[in-house]
């Protein structure tokens, strides 16, 4: 797709995390780590899920599907991010900067609605057990996962389309790691009024509008939890939530304040998108396996199938 705008520039400089080389060793190192853990973690998820038929139920197929957006969320960001803590000159393509803020919206609107599919799940396998197979069918997981990419996927295009027409004449600097619409803004000469009103539009529909969902989802289930009887029934009802409660905390907390507070060029800028887009992928396999009993056990069941390949 041809830009329109008749910007008088064709690259972008990021300013990074740090300008002094022996930082930016360090974060290297740091932020390699973590991707590393990210790619590992997820992926071990995505294989056990897989490969394990104990686990093939709605809440797994949601939880691998998640691990699968987390590896692209975290792709999408962090391997640009170690490039420029190697280089000297830290630059971006128009394009590539605009096809980076596609898909930071592609997954993380995926993410938003994922995890509010995955908080009904938990309402209906709580709240109604005796008809959780009936009402969570094959059909409807696989609907609700296509649902939820369809809806990231118009978003996102809506949101680049009216990016492209900006028009970016002398300011080149974006005061961030990564090309995030936010910190493009200022730099359009432009009238971006339209475009903010989508981006606050589009973050309320997505982040709001799947908040929401969760936060009454878990309404329901705190009054179903009161109400039952023994200490050891609530104890198990809440743990089978406790985990996605974590991940929406993490992940609506800083993207929702990445999103609707206006561009400051600060480090709460900074980390509160490296929370949800580079810490949050990282932590989620670690949240699900080292919180949940059946995925550990899966885990050894898996790991004993390839003995093999895991001796010293």
């Amino acid at each position: 797709m041809a830009l329109r705008n008749h910007s008088t520039i064709t690259q972008f400089i990021l300013i990074g995390l740090s300008d002094d080389t022996h930082i930016q060793a360090l974060l290297f190192v740091l932020f390699l780590g973590i991707y590393l853990q990210t790619l590992l973690g997820n992926l071990t998820m995505i294989l056990v899920i897989r490969t394990d038929s104990h686990l093939h139920t709605p809440m797994y197929y949601f939880l691998s599907n998640l691990s699968f957006l987390d590896l692209c969320f975290s792709s999408v960001t962090v391997p640009k991010l170690l490039k420029d803590l190697l280089s000297e000159k830290k630059t971006i393509s128009v394009e590539g900067c605009l096809a980076q803020v596609f898909f930071v919206f592609l997954t993380a609107g995926n993410e938003a609605c994922l995890l509010s599919v995955m908080a009904y799940d938990r309402y209906a396998a709580i709240c109604h057990p005796l008809l959780y197979n009936q009402v969570m069918s094959n059909q409807l997981c696989k609907g609700l996962v296509w649902g939820s990419w369809g809806l990231a996927s118009l978003n996102a295009v809506i949101i680049v389309l009216l990016a492209i027409n900006l028009d970016f004449c002398d300011a080149q600097t974006i005061h961030h790691y990564t090309c995030e619409l936010p910190s493009l803004f200022p730099l359009s000469c432009s009238d971006i009024s339209i475009n903010i009103s989508i981006l606050s539009f589009s973050t309320i529909f997505l982040g709001l509008g799947n908040f929401f969902p969760i936060f009454f989802s878990y309404v329901r289930i705190i009054f179903h939890i009161l109400n039952i009887s023994s200490t050891t029934g609530r104890s198990k009802a809440f743990s089978t939530c406790s985990s996605h409660l974590i991940a929406v905390i993490l992940f609506f907390g800083s993207g929702m304040l990445r999103y609707l507070m206006p561009p400051s060029g600060s480090s709460l800028d900074l980390l509160s998108s490296l929370q949800y887009s580079v810490i949050t992928p990282m932590l989620n396999p670690l949240i699900y396996s080292l919180r949940n009993n059946e995925v550990k056990t899966a885990v050894k069941r898996t790991l004993g199938k390839y003995p093999q390949y895991f001796r010293h």
